[in-house]
C-alpha cells in the first residue's frame, strides 16, 4: 500500500501490509470453521480511549456543505485502529480495517485472527450493530486483508497472504450472505497497470500508483474492463498534483471524485466535481489526518482520522461529516 510516512506503522487503509512477510502454512481444512473472535479482547491495557477532547489534531471542516466531523460510536471504533473505511451507498453498512494496536508488526497482526476485515450495521437511526468479522480466506490461510472496495456482489480488497508475493489485489462475491471465491485480479491489474488501492465503477476502476506516466509519487488513474480484458491506463490529470493523490472514491452518479491529498504537512480530504466530462479543480473538504473518504449516496463522508501523541500514531477512529 502507501510507502510514505515511516513513522506511520499503518496509514491511510493499512500501511502495515507493506512489511508482512510471506509464510506457509501446509494444514489440510476440511471445513470452514474460523475461529470465534472478539477484537475487544486484544485491546492493549496501556493506551485508552481517544476523543475529541483529548484529539491534539482535530480534523479540519474547510466546507459549509457539511456539519462537523464527529466519531461513530463504540460499536466501531475502539482504543486499538479502525482504518479504510467503506460504506455502502444506502447508508446502512460499514466495512473498514482493524488492528488493536498500531505497534505490533504487521508479521504479528497476521497471527493475532482480529486484524483485518469487519462490518457493522445501522441499527436505528446513527446506532450501528457490534462489528463482526469478515473471513476473506479458508481457515488456516495466512492473510492480512483491508482496503475494500464494494459494487454490487462485487468486492475489491488488498491482501497479502500465503502463496503470492507482497501485497496484491483480490476480488470477491457475495453468495448468501457471505463473501466467497476471492482470487486474485491477475498479472495484467498488478504486474503490468500496476494497481495500488481502488474504486470499482461500473466497468470503470479507479486506482492510485506510483507507475511511470504521472505527476508525482501516487497519481488516480482509470481502467476499463471489457470482459475479462482492462483497457491501457489513463492518467487524470486535471485532478493530480506533483505530490501524493490517492486513495480514490467515486460517487454513485459518477461525478464526484473523492481522494487523499496532503495538506500543510497530514493528508486530507479533496473532491473533485465532472462537468460536461472533465474533472474540476480539486476542492479541499477536511484536513489534518483526515483520508479515505468514503459517502453514501446522502452525500455523508465518512473517514479515517489518526490520533497522534508527541509524533507518534497512537490509534485511528471512523468519522463521519453529515452532508447539511
Amino acid at each position: 500500500m502507501c510507502k510514505i510516512l515511516k513513522s506511520a506503522v499503518f496509514f491511510i487503509c493499512g500501511l502495515i501490509l507493506l512489511s508482512f512477510f510471506v509464510f506457509s502454512c501446509e494444514e489440510d481444512i476440511e471445513s470452514p470453521e474460523y475461529p470465534d473472535v472478539n477484537r475487544v479482547d486484544k485491546l492493549p491495557d496501556d493506551i485508552s480511549k481517544q476523543s475529541p477532547e483529548t484529539d491534539q489534531y482535530p480534523p479540519v471542516l474547510h466546507s459549509s456543505e457539511y456539519e462537523e466531523p464527529i466519531p461513530l460510536s463504540s460499536e466501531i471504533n475502539t482504543s486499538g485502529a479502525e482504518d479504510s473505511p467503506f460504506i455502502l451507498p444506502d447508508g446502512n453498512t460499514l466495512y473498514f480495517f482493524f488492528t488493536p494496536d498500531v505497534r505490533i508488526p504487521a508479521e504479528q497482526q497476521l497471527l493475532d485472527s482480529v486484524s483485518g476485515v469487519w462490518v457493522s450495521h445501522k441499527v436505528n437511526n446513527d446506532e450501528w450493530s457490534e462489528a463482526e468479522r469478515v473471513w476473506l480466506q479458508n481457515p488456516g490461510i495466512l492473510a492480512l486483508d483491508g482496503g475494500v472496495a464494494i459494487q454490487g456482489n462485487e468486492m475489491w480488497f488488498i491482501s497479502a497472504r500465503e502463496g503470492f508475493d507482497g501485497v496484491n489485489v483480490f476480488t470477491a462475491e457475495y453468495i448468501d450472505n457471505e463473501w466467497v471465491n476471492w482470487e486474485y485480479v491477475g498479472d495484467r491489474l498488478m504486474k503490468e497497470i500496476q494497481i495500488g488501492e481502488v474504486h470499482i465503477h461500473g466497468d470503470s476502476l479507479y486506482f492510485h500508483s506510483d507507475r511511470e506516466g504521472g505527476s508525482g509519487s501516487y497519481d488516480i488513474w482509470l481502467t476499463a474492463r471489457d470482459g475479462n480484458t482492462w483497457s491501457d491506463p489513463v492518467n487524470i490529470e486535471n485532478v493530480n498534483s506533483t505530490g501524493v493523490d490517492g486513495w480514490p472514491f467515486i460517487s454513485s452518479d459518477g461525478n464526484e471524485l473523492w481522494f487523499t491529498r496532503w495538506y500543510q504537512g497530514t493528508p486530507a480530504i479533496f473532491r473533485s466535481i465532472k462537468s460536461q466530462g472533465v474533472w474540476s479543480e480539486p476542492e479541499l473538504i477536511i484536513s489534518q489526518f483526515a483520508g479515505e473518504p468514503t459517502l453514501d449516496d446522502e452525500g455523508n463522508i465518512y473517514f479515517v482520522h489518526h490520533y497522534y501523541d508527541s509524533g507518534e500514531m497512537i490509534e485511528a477512529d471512523i468519522y463521519v461529516a453529515y452532508k447539511k
